[in-house]
């Protein structure tokens, strides 16, 4: 399960912030996680509320923002949406298509006191 480890991760982000920014406590957690990203979402929430145990995050809300997936395809000199790795183009069928969106997860606000 990897999403422990981006758990973990967004932890370090949030207690860097804090030093940086000097909050105390954060209330509310905006994840940003694309739908081509690979990363089960109630895995994560999961994940989330046992890393943020004890920590300046206990208790945060995580809101799950999702980020549709976009590719393009060389074929038809387009940019077209896509809801999985590997699909074929929705409008050729073309099997190469580069991923330009919704591969990614990150930290997108946080709501601190």
């Amino acid at each position: 399960m990897h999403e422990m480890s981006l758990a973990e991760s967004v932890l370090q982000i949030i207690e860097d912030a804090a030093r940086a920014e000097k909050f105390t406590r954060v209330k509310t957690v905006w994840l940003e996680i694309g739908q081509l990203a690979c990363v089960e979402k109630e895995s994560m929430r999961f994940c989330f509320d046992a890393v943020t145990r004890d920590s300046i995050a206990q208790h945060a809300r995580l809101e799950i923002i999702e980020i549709a997936g976009q590719g393009w395809c060389d074929e038809c000199d387009c940019a077209v949406p896509l809801a999985a790795l590997y699909e074929l183009c929705p409008k050729c069928g073309n099997h190469a298509l580069g991923v330009t969106g919704g591969d990614a997860m990150r930290v997108k606000e946080l709501e601190v006191e």
